[in-house]
């Protein structure tokens, strides 16, 4: 598992953009099934980086959530202390390009004409969403953060929950490295040894979400 941890490791910090946070209009909150990602959204509002707070998520393939996820996120933060009123739900999107092209489309018919926006996803799926957002929503403003845990910590010893969000990540980065010329992200420059790690944990069977 040594081995496995590094290569994963390499991956995991090139997925982090460190963007550096500024008040925005609001913090938009991209559905799964992990809660932190809400908390961390809330944290946000609480310290003053967006007005309002939009959860986004329907119920996709993977949840295992009771309601929708931006219902189950929408539930979080309301409990951490962001107002009623403050909160949009867009219960639809079941991918990251859905998340976005619909909750532009829910924010229009609102009348409301946000222009920047705090993104906040799993540590992993950072490069991914900013990426997304970048080639379907140009016109706007984003920075993008996620919980503020390290490799170690996220999965805290669960090893299925490990294996699991390995081969999602070496997932995104085949389709970092594809969507663009398929029209669905912003084009990255993808280091030579993050490249290298991605085919290291190919070849160890990490395969599940590659095409």
């Amino acid at each position: 598992m040594e081995e496995v941890d590094k290569y994963a490791k390499i991956i995991w910090e090139y997925m982090l953009m460190h963007h550096s946070l500024e008040p925005m209009d609001a913090i938009f909150a991209l559905g799964s099934n992990d809660i932190r990602v809400a908390e961390r959204a809330a944290e946000l509002y609480l310290q003053g980086q967006g007005k309002y707070v939009i959860c986004s998520g329907g119920n996709g393939k993977a949840s295992t959530l009771p309601k929708t996820e931006a219902e189950v996120f929408g539930d979080v933060v309301l409990s951490k202390g962001v107002p009623q009123d403050k909160i949009i739900l867009e219960p639809n999107a079941t991918n990251t390009g859905e998340n976005v092209i619909f909750t532009k489309k829910l924010l229009a018919e609102k009348g409301l004409n946000f222009e920047s926006f705090v993104l906040v996803q799993k540590p992993y799926m950072e490069r991914r969403t900013f990426a997304t957002f970048r080639k379907q929503w140009p016109e706007a403003k984003c920075v993008v953060t996620s919980p503020q845990v390290s490799f170690e910590q996220y999965y805290n010893k669960d090893e299925d929950l490990k294996n699991r969000f390995i081969n999602v990540m070496v997932g995104d980065l085949q389709r970092i490295k594809e969507y663009p010329a398929r029209g669905f992200q912003i084009s990255q420059d993808i280091p030579a040894d993050v490249w290298e790690a991605y085919e290291k944990l190919v070849s160890l069977g990490y395969t599940k979400y590659v095409t």
